[in-house]
């Protein structure tokens, strides 16, 4: 199984970030494994042996996907004649059973303040500390975040400041605002000092110059989360705490959290569309968990603008 050219239909429909994020799966344990082997020759007990090694490492839903995206190039396989069946669909029934629902467990609003203080106490990397920091503040998926870069970033010394994400970086293929709150500024200027000369706000040595995508998850199960939260899951929580405050009207907070439109139509704005309101909205989040993490688990009073 060589390892497959980029299908353009496939890849046109998503971002070239999310194409790049399947590419490292497959190099990282679908090529070692099988990709010598002539695709038109794979039978289902090798898909299955090779899915068996990522089990073991208790990622049993990274199985179910590799599943998945190994059928995506069996069925291009087959209509491109190089194969004449998909093995992997006799695999039906032969992974083991994720454990959890397939969406982004988010940590249970009461744990929230308990794992704020836990976090200003951790004794880990301060990359990874300001980064999970930076999740709470900012709603932004881990991917976005991890990824992000300096030139993003404007206005940092003023009130307007604010984060640029681009179109390409964005799930769906939008530009997306994010105000900054002057907790979220401090925080990433804590980060300048760290990163050195690097383009990247969290650099790393590693492929692509940024941090890993699972380097925060596993400061989580550090921290006595495992099973229990995921970082995608803090998107959850801030939505919970601002929908629940009943001050901010719901489509600021779709807005904020990039939220895909339904209607067409809606789903080409602005991307500056409420910003004041959504600065505002941001600040109000950023005390409120300050709050928390200070054990003072109060309601933050809304400031309006002067």
């Amino acid at each position: 199984m060589k390892r497959p050219r980029a299908n353009e239909n496939w890849k046109d429909a998503r971002s070239p970030y999310y194409a790049e994020q399947i590419l490292r799966r497959l190099e990282a344990d679908v090529f070692p494994a099988i990709g010598r082997r002539p695709v038109a020759d794979l039978e289902p007990p090798e898909l299955l042996d090779m899915l068996r090694k990522v089990e073991k490492r208790g990622a049993n839903e990274m199985a179910r996907r590799l599943k998945q995206l190994v059928g995506q190039i069996f069925r291009f396989a087959i209509v491109t004649s190089r194969a004449k069946r998909d093995p992997s669909a006799d695999l039906k029934d032969a992974l083991r059973a994720t454990g959890e629902p397939r969406h982004h467990r988010a940590m249970p609003l009461v744990e929230l303040p308990m794992f704020l203080q836990k976090l200003e106490t951790y004794n880990g990397e301060q990359q990874t500390k300001l980064a999970l920091k930076l999740m709470a503040l900012t709603f932004l998926r881990t991917t976005e975040l991890r990824a992000g870069k300096w030139t993003e970033l404007e206005n940092l010394d003023e009130n307007s400041a604010q984060w640029r994400i681009p179109a390409q970086r964005m799930k769906m293929r939008l530009e997306h605002l994010v105000p900054l709150s002057r907790q979220a500024v401090a925080v990433l200027c804590e980060l300048r000092a760290l990163s050195g000369n690097s383009s990247n706000i969290f650099s790393s040595s590693g492929k692509g110059g940024c941090m890993s995508s699972n380097t925060m998850l596993y400061a989580l199960y550090r921290m006595g989360y495992h099973g229990r939260a995921t970082t995608h899951g803090f998107r959850a929580v801030a939505s919970t705490i601002l929908n629940g405050s009943n001050l901010f009207n719901r489509d600021w907070i779709e807005r904020q959290l990039a939220h895909v439109e339904r209607n067409e139509v809606r789903r080409a704005y602005n991307a500056a569309e409420w910003m004041p309101d959504r600065r505002r909205m941001m600040q109000w989040s950023a005390d409120h968990i300050t709050a928390m993490a200070m054990e003072s688990n109060k309601i933050v009073p809304l400031q309006r603008e002067s």
